[in-house]
């Protein structure tokens, strides 16, 4: 069985002028495994929401999270690894609170990293995020 790749774009459509021309995607479907592209401030029409409020943009990231889970035939529930950047020690009080909401009582095994910048230098936090649909979901 191939894998699924849902939203598929070029980087020359979303960094316009910066010489790019990668195929990806927003999330790839293996199996019963979900992978999501790091999800940020841009929401999924490429619109940055939240310039300098890194609540707003995980707020924004998170919405994204769940779209793009559900269009891979997934659920929030089904999350079992998130990786989390952010660009300031004092974004991880927000960011960390906006994701607890989103994720409570999903239990994810989690990494969070403190980096020097992301991809443009208008997002502040980019969540990473694996999840696995429990075989007897896949099989009802």
């Amino acid at each position: 069985m191939a894998h699924t790749r849902i939203r598929k774009f070029n980087t020359a459509e979303m960094y316009p002028g910066k010489g790019m021309d990668n195929d990806l995607c927003m999330a790839v479907r293996a199996g019963n495994r979900i992978f999501l592209r790091g999800q940020t401030g841009f929401d999924l029409e490429g619109n940055m929401v939240g310039i300098g409020d890194p609540a707003a943009q995980t707020e924004n990231a998170m919405q994204c999270v769940k779209t793009l889970l559900e269009e891979a035939g997934a659920r929030l529930e089904h999350i079992c690894k998130i990786t989390v950047y952010i660009t300031d020690r004092a974004y991880r009080e927000p960011v960390y609170e906006v994701i607890g909401r989103w994720l409570k009582g999903v239990y994810p095994c989690s990494t969070g990293l403190i980096v020097n910048g992301l991809a443009r230098p208008d997002m502040v936090m980019e969540i990473d995020v694996e999840a696995i649909i429990p075989e007897e979901e896949t099989t009802a």
